[in-house]
């Protein structure tokens, strides 16, 4: 091959490389569509898995479009937005919790839905198993029984006094409510504590049995994951401040609004799981095969303004264990 010849082979090869690279650039996969229903109260959005999904690949506006509806829990406007996100033909839903995945699966059985937090999703009745959930459904567990014996033991620790925990929820907003102070009670036999399941449903109730409590003496507060409650978060931590009433939360977001202590998943670890399951289903898993993620990394939280307005001492050995502390 003389010299001529193969600068034009060279040239006719750059020629083809640069076509083929223009080719892909041009080339883009359909946009996928992505459903959100979450409550938009305290912490409540898909925000933290849209984050996750962009590590993923998964940009909104981009490849992906997001319709998110925030019932500002309402439960007539949840079960209104569910409907509407039913009807949009898209890809996948994501759902706060097994409550606003059930109200999607009573719209839909075809459309794959991803709940990022949930307690007991077989009890609600949303999965088969937590190994094969069966339908359209699946997500990430936010609890393990091993959380109420933690809350018990913790709080003891930290009010050594205690004699009654009280745990408050609303039946029509957390049905599955039963496990958890099953899981309360176990840990709190051993420690010769009592335990009362206080059922509310209004914010009167609330308001009501955290004063009612706070008149025992020696009582303490377990405040549960719920939605009902999620949204009255930092109402509560006022009030129990104001009541001087020891209490322990689900999560340390709520410590730093001021709760005195909280142990329960690590969030951002529910978050990145969830992004993953939706990404296995825009790759075209189904949600019937993928078993509900359990909860694996635990955190626990303690704020010691608090503790110190409370008159509590905080003992060593639970600082020790604290993976974040507020001064």
């Amino acid at each position: 091959m003389n010299r001529r010849e193969f600068i034009a082979l060279s040239a006719a090869a750059t020629v083809a490389t640069v076509s083929s690279t223009s080719a892909i650039a041009q080339r883009s996969e359909p946009t996928r569509r992505i459903g959100a229903l979450f409550s938009g109260g305290f912490g409540q959005s898909g925000a933290p898995v849209f984050r996750e999904l962009e590590r993923l690949g998964w940009v909104k506006d981009r490849n992906i479009h997001i319709e998110e509806r925030l019932y500002g829990n309402e439960t007539a406007r949840m079960r209104s937005f569910a409907a509407e996100l039913a009807k949009l033909s898209l890809d996948a839903i994501l759902a706060s919790s097994p409550i606003e995945a059930k109200a999607l699966q009573l719209e839909t059985s075809t459309v794959p839905i991803v709940f990022v937090i949930g307690v007991d999703p077989v009890s609600q009745g949303v999965v088969d198993s937590l190994a094969r959930p069966g339908h359209n459904i699946t997500g990430c567990s936010s609890f393990d029984f091993s959380m109420g014996g933690k809350w018990a033991q913790s709080l003891k620790e930290i009010a050594p006094n205690t004699k009654r925990m009280g745990i408050i929820f609303n039946p029509q907003a957390a049905p599955y409510m039963q496990s958890i102070v099953r899981s309360v009670e176990a840990g709190a036999r051993s420690l010769q504590v009592e335990v009362a399941a206080i059922p509310v449903l209004d914010d009167a109730a609330l308001g009501q049995a955290i004063t009612s409590l706070a008149q025992q003496p020696d009582s303490a507060l377990v405040v549960p994951p719920d939605i009902f409650l999620s949204a009255r978060m930092p109402a509560i931590v006022a009030l129990t401040a104001q009541v001087r009433l020891p209490a322990i939360y689900p999560g340390t977001a709520i410590v730093r609004v001021g709760g005195l202590l909280s142990y329960g998943p690590d969030f951002s670890d529910n978050y990145r799981r969830t992004a993953k399951l939706v990404d296995r289903i825009l790759n075209g898993a189904k949600p019937a095969d993928l078993p509900v993620e359990q909860p694996s990394k635990f955190q626990m939280a303690i704020n010691l303004k608090t503790a110190s307005l409370l008159g509590l001492a905080v003992p060593p050995a639970l600082l020790a264990q604290a993976d974040e502390v507020i001064d």
